[in-house]
């Protein structure tokens, strides 16, 4: 069997079989045990070009993209992020004051983040690569995770979504403040960020918890970027938080008058309900298989 016909999280499941229960693979970060009141957090991610950018676009965003994303992961599961090391697959064709842009562009998220860059490695490679990893820190009380969504739970989005790769997709706001907030003012039941589509992300969520979903398409923020509403649901890399919280601490956000940034899109319910998703006038709106991005 080739990886092409095995797939993007057949394979992850392959691995994940391989290295056995307590691996920490399955959450936007490996959580692995620090003290009686602390977690911490482990993330990387890989950006290749032609995959995730191109050649064309600015290193400056580049870089800024490659951190952001693992930046992304640590919100997902409520962190505070402290540390990161870049890799580096460089050209010998590539012009210095390239890598010192896309470096640029680290280093300023970084300070947003107040992440500092404690090293890395470089290679050799015909394509530019850049492959971050992060350190980070959460609370206990605080950590949230993608299984633990319960029936009767609202489903919520931090943000607008959809058509982010026309130009979104490089100059994003991790949303660690938000994560951050939620976490310390809400039981948040499960939690993910968008990366790979609303509708895959979700399943995510759903596979890790055992539940079914039923989302409203009129809910649903589109941002002004999309240009179908199928953007929003498969597109992906709009690196929003979709997060579940209970009815009752569903009403305390909505509730608020300043919550302007905290979307509910629909509910949890049992498995065997699978994902629905509905338009308002009740009818069943067909689901894509594949229901988002994968690499394979």
């Amino acid at each position: 069997m080739k990886i092409k016909q095995l797939g993007e999280f057949g394979l992850i499941d392959l691995i994940k079989g391989m290295l056995g229960s307590g691996s920490g693979v399955g959450d936007d970060c490996a959580i692995l045990p620090l003290s009686k009141q602390n977690f911490l957090l482990l993330t990387c991610d890989m950006l290749v070009e032609d995959t995730d950018f191109t050649r064309q676009d600015k290193p400056y965003l580049v870089g800024r993209k490659s951190l952001g994303c693992c930046l992304s992961d640590i919100a997902a599961c409520g962190g505070i992020p402290q540390y990161a090391q870049i890799s580096l697959g460089l050209s010998p064709d590539m012009s210095v004051s390239k890598v010192r842009e896309l470096y640029r562009g680290i280093i300023s998220i970084g300070k947003e983040y107040k992440v500092k860059i404690v090293g890395g490695d470089i290679s050799r490679s015909d394509k530019l690569v850049i492959d971050v990893g992060i350190l980070g820190l959460v609370e206990r009380r605080n950590l949230a995770r993608r299984q633990g969504a319960k029936i009767g739970d609202i489903i919520f989005v931090s943000g607008k979504i959809g058509g982010s790769i026309y130009g979104r997709h490089l100059n994003f706001t991790p949303r660690v403040k938000e994560a951050r907030y939620l976490v310390k003012n809400y039981k948040v039941n499960s939690m993910i960020d968008i990366s790979d589509g609303l509708l895959q992300d979700l399943g995510h969520i759903l596979k890790q918890s055992n539940r079914g979903a039923i989302l409203f398409k009129d809910l649903i923020p589109l941002s002004v970027d999309a240009r179908s509403f199928d953007e929003a649901l498969y597109m992906g890399e709009d690196f929003e938080l979709l997060f579940t919280l209970s009815a009752s601490e569903a009403r305390r956000l909505i509730r608020l008058k300043q919550n302007k940034k905290f979307f509910p899109i629909g509910e949890i319910v049992d498995k065997t309900c699978g994902l629905i998703l509905l338009d308002r006038r009740g009818r069943r709106i067909k689901i894509k298989k594949p229901s988002g991005y994968q690499h394979f």
